[in-house]
């Protein structure tokens, strides 16, 4: 017969619904985040004398998606326009940003660290007059790195 609650084996897995981003230390409120993914690219490589008659295949370069991030917007809120424009030729203002997944004391459960990232793209919210939802913005960043750490 299986237990209840903490004396559970086998644990639920995390809600994603709880989570907290710091952009630089800076926490902001975001409503989305997606792309948290990497690949290892393959080499398929064969030397002259093999006797196989396939390649093998090897791990190359790691290969970072672009991590997109939704918010509602905010009066007086423009920190990440301020951002994008920031960048001027060859010049761009790079941030660490960590997403956390948390539990319900508002613990880190599980850590997602972009390193050097900035913004490549901004989109501003659609208007409708006939809409009965939230304005959210849309920021796309690119980044040198993921790591991930459970906390």
């Amino acid at each position: 017969m299986a237990a209840t609650g903490d004396k559970q084996e086998q644990p639920w897995p995390l809600p994603k619904f709880y989570f907290s981003v710091s952009v630089s230390g800076d926490v902001a409120q975001f409503h989305e985040v997606s792309g948290l993914d990497m690949e290892a690219q393959v080499i398929e490589y064969r030397h002259g004398d093999s006797k196989e008659f396939a390649p093998v295949k090897m791990p190359g370069l790691k290969k970072f998606s672009n991590v997109t991030l939704k918010k509602g917007v905010f009066a007086a809120d423009n920190k990440f326009f301020d951002w994008i424009n920031e960048i001027r030729l060859n010049t761009i203002a790079r941030r660490d940003v960590v997403i956390a997944l948390l539990n319900e004391a508002q613990q880190p459960v599980q850590v997602w660290s972009l390193k050097q990232a900035w913004p490549t793209k901004i989109v501003g919210t659609d208007f409708k007059s006939d809409a009965n939802e939230a304005a959210i913005e849309t920021l796309e960043l690119a980044h040198e790195g993921l790591t991930v750490q459970t906390k």
